[in-house]
């Protein structure tokens, strides 16, 4: 089992691929950094959640990713896109302004083993510690903007509530924060949205498909890996 932890310069960035980040029980969850090419002490924009940051958008969401460039042109402008992923910034929009983009895989999704337990206070606190390990980097200028949309939206409030010492900025879009009245029983009718989402984008990026999973067009390397588990220990890891 190897992890790329290589740092590649291209398209005008240094990228940072799996970097390691050791949580309080001793789990290892991994991040992407893009930050620009020359030392410096910069701010830091994060996101944290389970779409696999290895997922390009368009292998993942191929009619949303058509429909945005159709109909939102100005998004894929200016861009190679070559790193755009689900629902977080483009690095490439970012980066040359003087930020570090920073994108973790949560525990037991993309490349990140571990059990998988959606917004679980355990998950909040991974979130927690991974803002406080990119506060005190040596690229970091110690604060840390949250962005995301949806499942990233919903954390960043889950994440605020602990107030990590880093933590500086919020920015969210489409969240929710009533997970009976606005995601299982909207207006007390059952909606079997969570339950669709959990089998089509949550499973489908779990730790541990490996090479039954995703390859990705970022580097090449497998967005659920590197280990290949059972179908048995990745219903036993969620």
């Amino acid at each position: 089992m190897e992890y790329r932890e290589v740092s590649d310069i291209r398209d005008g960035m240094r990228i940072d691929w799996d970097v390691p980040i050791e949580m309080d029980d001793g789990i290892v969850l991994r991040a992407d950094v893009y930050r620009p090419i020359a030392k410096g002490k910069y701010p830091v924009i994060m996101s944290h959640g389970c779409y696999g940051k290895w997922l390009h958008f368009e292998d993942g969401y191929e009619t949303c990713w058509r429909l945005m460039c159709e109909n939102h042109p100005d998004v894929p402008t200016g861009s190679t896109n070559r790193y755009q992923a689900w629902e977080v910034c483009d690095p490439e929009k970012w980066v040359p302004d003087g930020y570090v983009v920073v994108r973790v895989d949560s525990r037991g999704s993309g490349r990140s083993p571990g059990y998988v337990e959606h917004f679980s206070p355990r998950e909040t606190k991974d979130f927690a510690n991974c803002i406080e390990w990119a506060g005190v980097q040596p690229w970091s200028s110690g604060k840390v903007g949250l962005s995301g949309i949806s499942y990233y939206a919903v954390n960043q409030w889950q994440v605020a509530a602990l107030a990590p010492k880093h933590l500086a900025a919020l920015c969210i879009w489409e969240g929710f924060n009533d997970f009976y009245r606005e995601i299982s029983h909207n207006g007390g009718i059952y909606n079997t949205m969570a339950q669709n989402w959990y089998d089509m984008q949550s499973k489908t990026v779990q730790y541990g498909l490996g090479v039954r999973g995703g390859k990705s067009r970022m580097n090449g390397d497998l967005v659920s890996g590197p280990e290949t588990l059972t179908a048995e220990q990745l219903a036993a890891n969620r």
